[in-house]
């Protein structure tokens, strides 16, 4: 449903993400219109059916680029990297040992990068006065732009930036993120005890409230370990059924 289509290298073949990310934008739509129904319901007192379609989701997220195509009504621009379609230098750029991305998203942040990277002639370069110029001259622009980030790492550069009011980050992996200081701050990794596993991490909740504290109530249960349970407390199954289920294999 186009995702595929604008995602991956600009000369690259189309590129999945990285996560199954359009079954968690449908489990989030699913979420909200369950939470607008019982608005709803609290008013009128009626309940109503949802029907929530992974594809339609999927169509949904593709948000100003499906808006850009309607309006146009020409193909969509394909696939940027991390690149912008119409913001340059806006991208991620090599270092001496990794990425980082950069964004001049605006003339005057252009300028404090520019000034940033120790290159402020850039500035009054023709070539790159307006964001117009720059993406006319996309190429040169972020063939010099990382000729200088590979000369310092990604540390460097953070330290460099920070304060700068331009936006910039470390392009990280998945553990760098885990145990980044903004991750641990914000409480998104919680340990608890498994019972099989011993301490185990797990990923906390997202949304903070300021009277509600979701947590991870428990850690993820073991094959089986509440068959007996749902099976007799939440449906009245009797003890010999309940055997007789899993003697036949149907329930562990």
């Amino acid at each position: 449903m186009g995702l595929m289509h604008i995602t991956g290298h600009r000369d690259g073949p189309p590129a999945k993400v990285g996560v199954a990310i359009t079954d968690l934008t449908t489990g989030l739509y699913t979420s909200n219109s369950i939470m607008a129904s019982l608005l709803s319901r609290a008013k009128t007192g009626r309940g109503q059916h949802l029907d929530v379609c992974l594809a339609d989701c999927q169509i949904a997220s593709l948000a100003n680029i499906a808006s850009s195509c309607l309006i146009s009504g020409k193909p969509d621009s394909g696939r940027w990297g991390t690149a912008h379609p119409s913001i340059v230098p806006y991208k991620g750029f090599k270092t001496k040992d990794g990425d980082v991305m950069l964004g001049g998203g605006n003339d005057r942040l252009y300028g404090v990068m520019c000034d940033k990277l120790g290159k402020p002639e850039w500035v009054k370069d023709p070539r790159f006065l307006t964001n117009a110029d720059r993406v006319k001259n996309r190429d040169v622009m972020e063939e010099l732009v990382e000729g200088v980030t590979r000369t310092k790492t990604t540390q460097e550069w953070l330290e460099i930036l920070e304060g700068s009011g331009m936006p910039y980050a470390a392009i990280n992996d998945v553990k760098a993120t885990l145990e980044h200081e903004h991750t641990k701050a914000r409480g998104m990794v919680t340990e608890v005890d498994h019972p099989s596993c011993g301490p185990l991490k797990l990923l906390s909740p997202p949304v903070k409230y300021s009277e509600s504290k979701p947590s991870i109530r428990s850690a993820p249960p073991t094959l089986g370990q509440h068959t007996q349970e749902v099976l007799s407390e939440m449906l009245g199954m009797s003890g010999a059924d309940i055997e007789a289920l899993k003697q036949e294999g149907v329930v562990a």
